[in-house]
C-alpha cells in the first residue's frame, strides 16, 4: 500500500483546495475544490473514484493522508469542535482562531507548531480512552 500525502489549503479568495504533489510517481494527478474544506476533500475522493475507471491497479494500492493548513484544519473541524473547544485544546484564543478561519490572519509558524502539538497531544488522549 502506498501513502499519498494530499494538502487542503485555503486559497486568498476563500475557497478551498484539495491536491497531491507531483513528485508522487503516478499517471495522474488530482485535485478537489470546495466552498468549504470538507468539499475540498469530499471532491477529492470523488476524482480518486473515477479515476478506479481507467487506473484500478494504481488507485487500488493507495491510501490518502490528508495535510491541513491551519485555516483549513480549524474550518474542518469547526462544525465538529466549538471555536471555545478548540480554543481550550490549543490555548490559543477563540478570537485569533476565527481570525485564521476566515482568513483575516495567518498563524505565525510558533502558533502552527504549537496548534499542530496540542492536537497531537489530544489525539494521544483520545486514543487512550476506552468505555465500559
Amino acid at each position: 500500500m502506498k501513502t499519498i500525502r494530499v494538502f487542503i489549503e485555503r486559497a486568498k479568495d476563500g475557497m478551498y483546495s484539495a491536491y497531491m504533489p507531483d513528485d508522487n510517481n503516478l499517471p495522474f494527478g488530482a485535485i478537489g475544490e470546495g466552498e468549504t474544506a470538507k468539499e475540498a476533500h469530499d471532491d477529492f475522493l470523488a476524482v480518486i473514484d473515477a479515476f478506479r475507471v481507467d487506473f484500478p491497479e494504481e488507485v487500488a494500492d493507495l491510501n490518502f493522508e490528508f495535510s491541513y493548513d491551519v485555516p483549513s484544519f480549524l474550518a474542518y473541524y469547526a462544525g465538529k469542535l466549538s471555536l471555545a473547544g478548540l480554543s481550550r485544546v490549543t490555548g490559543v484564543a477563540q478570537g485569533q482562531l476565527s481570525h485564521y478561519i476566515t482568513g483575516h490572519r495567518n498563524p505565525s509558524p510558533r502558533t502552527i507548531e504549537k496548534i499542530d502539538k496540542a492536537f497531537h497531544t489530544f489525539a494521544t488522549e483520545l486514543s487512550q480512552v476506552h468505555f465500559v
